[in-house]
């Protein structure tokens, strides 16, 4: 199978392909396709030509051709692309982090399992060894259904993020957030452990919201978590709202609820404005948030996917590294500084 750069054409399928991207472009240049306005003219575009494998990325063996006229392979042997022009690789920064100003990281549950939280999906993943738990997680269910709240409320006054601390991946991107790049942090996740790394609040933008706060379904008021379950510790299995008694929740996105659109516009103003954008612990099934690599690329930035397993962005990253989250993510960070002559 083979991927070549071409100009001024959409992306192209054939009948059985399964490229892990719905509609819209495919771009590999790193350049900026602004028309007067600023908005995105139609990009250069990936043509997928071939058969590739659903949700496994880049077949085995396959070579991807960037638009500058470096080669991409990827080597399922060791699970990790890497550029053939291993001599640039051997001078220790990467060619797609080079000349790079901005970066935008995607963090998902696969980030904070080294912090001792489970990931979802995964072969240990709480929904993989308990799909029950998932219900607790649905808008729907939570909110029609007292015995599933008062689950999710023992569920959150055990969660293990509360005596979670940062591990190397979280202190990498917060000393990466700290440099002379500019670095957003676009997180799925509720725990909170970039800010307690040292990632400054205002780089952070989070997704699926917190778990630090607890929300009126019916009123809005918001309160700090810790007083909802100090009222679970004291006997109430499911805490009304103080104001005017409706549900109470934690301030995160079940399934079934929006994303908070201002929230979801600042995740795409940074992955449409960074030179690179890494995806870190993410299977990428998710949407919209996973949309965002496509966004990114289709904008001109580099995608470097950093996951145990595939996902169904693999084929439009310009890298795919397998290796443990808490080793790559610092390699990263470092190559990124080095790039701007840190170090």
């Amino acid at each position: 199978m083979v991927i070549r750069g071409r100009t001024d054409i959409p992306l192209q399928r054939t009948p059985g392909e399964d490229t892990g991207v719905t509609g819209g472009w495919l771009r590999g240049s790193r350049r900026r396709a602004l028309c007067a306005g600023g908005r995105f003219a139609g990009p250069p575009a990936w043509v997928v030509t071939g058969r590739l494998v659903a949700g496994s990325g880049v077949a085995s063996g396959s070579v991807v051709s960037l638009r500058d006229g470096r080669w991409l392979a990827e080597d399922r042997r060791v699970g990790r692309a890497e550029h053939a022009d291993s001599a640039d690789g051997a001078a220790g920064v990467p060619p797609w982090a080079r000349g790079a100003r901005a970066v935008a990281v995607l963090t998902g549950a696969g980030i904070s399992t080294d912090s001792g939280i489970p990931d979802f999906r995964g072969p240990q993943g709480l929904w993989t060894t308990n799909p029950g738990a998932e219900r607790l997680s649905t808008y729907q269910a939570y909110v029609s259904d007292a015995a599933v709240r008062r689950r999710s409320w023992r569920a959150r006054r055990d969660h293990p993020a509360w005596r979670a601390e940062p591990n190397p991946a979280h202190v990498a991107l917060a000393g990466l957030a700290r440099a002379r790049l500019v670095t957003s942090v676009i997180t799925q996740n509720i725990d909170g452990l970039h800010q307690k790394a040292g990632t400054p609040a205002d780089r952070v933008i989070e997704l699926h919201g917190t778990m630090f706060s607890a929300v009126c379904v019916s009123c809005g008021d918001r309160s700090p978590m810790a007083g909802a379950l100090a009222r679970v510790d004291a006997g109430e299995e499911d805490p009304p709202c103080a104001r005017c008694g409706g549900i109470l929740k934690s301030a995160t996105v079940m399934f079934g609820q929006p994303l908070d659109p201002d929230v979801f516009a600042r995740a795409g103003r940074a992955a449409a404005t960074c030179d690179v954008f890494l995806a870190v612990g993410s299977t990428l099934t998710v949407e919209p948030a996973a949309s965002l690599c496509g966004l990114a690329v289709q904008a001109g930035a580099a995608l470097v996917v950093v996951n145990r397993d595939p996902t169904p962005y693999d084929a439009m990253a310009a890298a795919v590294i397998r290796d443990p989250i808490g080793e790559a993510v610092p390699r990263i960070a470092r190559q990124l500084d080095e790039s701007q002559g840190g170090g």
